[in-house]
Order: structure tokens, then C-alpha cells, then sequence
């Protein structure tokens, strides 16, 4: 068996850390957390390359990504693209009650699945 569908088995904690290590090596920094991820994810599917954002830009950053991440399991839909590039996003059904703990899992599982997906590594 292969070392990524080892790491698929593993503990997510243990499955973070490979992530985090591998992420490091091609970023160059170990990102603070997730919310850092986050940012990426949404610069990337932004689609625009990096610059200076304002901060209003980077929490729609944000949410871009959280709706992507979260559209792989049905709670959000792309509607489209606005006259900037930015994407919109519809939302299917409600994200169900989740303790801090649980989202940030959530998110940490989606996250590695995105990367996976996009074939970054």
C-alpha cells in the first residue's frame, strides 16, 4: 500500500501533520492554521494570482473557499461568476450545528481532500 492511502487510514490529527509537512515544503512556511489554508484555497480558486487584498477582499477570499470546501459535500453550489471574476455561491442546504472542534475537522478534512482533488500534491 502506497503511503497516501496509508495516510488516509491514519488518525486525522496524524493525517494533518504529513498534510502540514507537505504543504510547508512547497509554500516554503508552515501556515499558522487554518484559516490561513483557508485563504489559499480561496486566493487559488480566486483564480486572479496573489496580491494585496483588502480586508474585505480577504474575508470574501474566505468564504469563497468555505463554500468550495464545503460544496464537495452538497451544502453549496458555484451560481456563477460576477463581471470581476468573482465566484458566487448558493447555498443547497444548512450547515448542521457543529461544535468549534467539529469545524475545524470538518474543514481539515475537506482542505487535504481539496488538495488531493486539484492534484497540487
Amino acid at each position: 500500500m502506497e503511503l497516501q492511502e496509508k495516510m488516509k487510514q491514519a488518525p486525522l490529527q496524524q493525517r494533518w501533520e504529513w498534510f502540514l509537512d507537505k504543504l510547508t515544503t512547497i509554500i516554503g512556511k508552515r501556515p499558522q492554521d487554518v484559516e490561513a489554508i483557508v485563504y489559499l484555497i480561496g486566493v487559488q480558486e480566486l483564480g486572479q494570482g496573489f496580491r494585496t487584498f483588502s480586508k474585505e477582499e480577504k474575508q470574501d477570499l474566505m468564504h469563497i473557499a468555505t463554500c468550495r470546501l464545503l460544496s464537495k459535500i452538497g451544502f453549496f453550489e458555484l451560481e456563477g461568476h460576477d463581471k470581476d471574476g468573482w465566484p458566487h455561491w448558493k447555498r443547497i442546504k444548512n450547515v448542521p450545528f457543529l461544535t468549534h472542534d467539529d469545524q475545524e475537522d470538518l474543514l481539515k478534512t475537506q482542505i487535504m481532500d481539496y488538495f488531493e482533488e486539484e492534484e497540487i500534491f
